[in-house]
């Protein structure tokens, strides 16, 4: 399956760039030992990744965290969520990256305490990830194989030239403009798109 909003092609320079990155590849190859309903290896880590090799960087540098999200609206506890991060954890503790595991049907409830307002209840992982702060970070990829999972609802135009474009579905402008922030400090190429353009 390609990406929605995203050619086969794109698809296929998105996965080259991704396998540069050992950790990401690692990770794809064994989140299914983890039996995470509907999950994604998504966001910064694969945007970063790409903007990296682009720049001619290492491809992990500068990466916070691998963000691994899936979707169990059958248990919404804290405790649940944190059982599964740390099977995670042992799982990938030899990587050397940490990995953020986060059920998404459960973001709601602790959205506002962290970003000081409410959001709806995300009906799958797909509608977090069209959520996501910006177009080119709203990706998420399910294995890099012949037959890339790839999940772009704004396509791959922006991530592949480096261009980010906030996603107002969700975020604020400030949140955009702190992420913004510290992107140009460590990928400076990129062109950046102003919250009201």
């Amino acid at each position: 399956m390609g990406a929605s909003g995203a050619g086969r092609e794109q698809v296929d320079a998105l996965r080259g760039l991704l396998a540069r990155n050992i950790a990401i590849g690692s990770i794809l190859d064994r989140a299914p030992e983890l039996g995470l309903p509907h999950w994604y290896l998504g966001a910064g880590c694969i945007a970063q990744t790409a903007w990296n090799v682009l720049s001619g960087f290492p491809a992990g540098r500068a990466i916070e965290d691998y963000d691994l999200v899936y979707y169990d609206a059958t248990d919404l506890s804290a405790e649940a969520e944190a059982r599964r991060a740390g099977q995670a954890a042992e799982l990938f503790r030899d990587l050397g990256v940490r990995v953020d595991l986060k059920n998404e049907a459960r973001v709601h409830l602790w959205y506002a305490s962290r970003f000081g307002y409410a959001i709806a209840p995300y009906r799958s992982t797909e509608d977090a990830i069209d959520c996501w702060p910006t177009t080119a970070t709203a990706v998420g990829v399910r294995t890099l194989g012949v037959a890339a999972e790839v999940y772009a609802p704004f396509g791959l135009d922006d991530l592949l030239a480096m261009i980010v474009r906030p996603n107002r579905r969700q975020i604020t402008e400030a949140i955009y403009r702190a992420k913004v922030a510290r992107w140009v400090a460590a990928w400076p190429a990129l062109t950046i798109v102003a919250w009201d353009g």
